[in-house]
């Protein structure tokens, strides 16, 4: 995985096929790396969204409509991971999923001592009586397959001067967000993309 990349399809939660549109992917977690973190740094913040999430849901995978270029933009939580152990050096593939999970994957507890929030499927799948539940960990991408644009996705890392992620309440993206600004040493990112519409632009 490199900076401007297309995310290969085993990184994703859903893939392209072409006899139903989309169909479920490997959703294996990826490799996350770290050098040179500030002085003083005592733990790691991980999150990963999607900054091209349609802001209204009406033509999203719907037979003979598109998700127009022209929508509106909104964020969307892949992954909140805190309390990660500097001295790890690396969150290495697969550690944190390896496949989908109806329902979600257990937590907050995750490998390595760390804390995973919840993603933004929780609410996307709020009302499927197969698939709701609490989705703690990384889950990957899964765009419309309509929409007419390429998705970007930003892995973020941020160096905390605080040891323990204040807060025992299950996270989410934007809380986390509200809470680390006055602790973050410093912070690093990772743009990449991804599409399940071949014709997306």
């Amino acid at each position: 995985m490199t900076a401007g990349s297309a995310l290969a399809p085993q990184y994703a939660f859903g893939k392209y096929d072409a006899a139903s549109h989309v169909s479920f992917s490997q959703n294996i977690s990826p490799q996350i790396g770290w050098l040179d973190l500030p002085i003083g740094t005592k733990s790691l913040v991980l999150t990963m969204h999607d900054r091209d999430v349609p802001s209204i849901g009406t033509d999203v995978n719907q037979e003979g409509k598109v998700v127009p270029a022209t929508l509106a933009r909104v964020d969307f939580y892949h992954w909140v991971l805190v309390d990660i152990d500097p001295a790890q050096g690396e969150l290495a593939e697969g550690l944190h999923s390896k496949g989908v999970v109806p329902r979600g994957k257990p937590g907050p507890q995750a490998a390595g001592g760390a804390r995973a929030g919840t993603n933004d499927y929780v609410g996307w799948f709020a009302g499927d009586d197969a698939m709701a539940g609490e989705y703690f960990n990384y889950d990957g991408p899964c765009p419309p397959w309509n929409d007419t644009i390429i998705h970007h996705y930003i892995f973020q890392l941020y160096a905390l001067d605080i040891e323990r992620f204040p807060g025992e309440d299950i996270l989410t993206g934007d809380v986390v967000m509200q809470v680390i600004g006055s602790h973050v040493l410093g912070t690093d990112a990772m743009e990449v993309t991804y599409a399940i519409n071949p014709e997306a632009v």
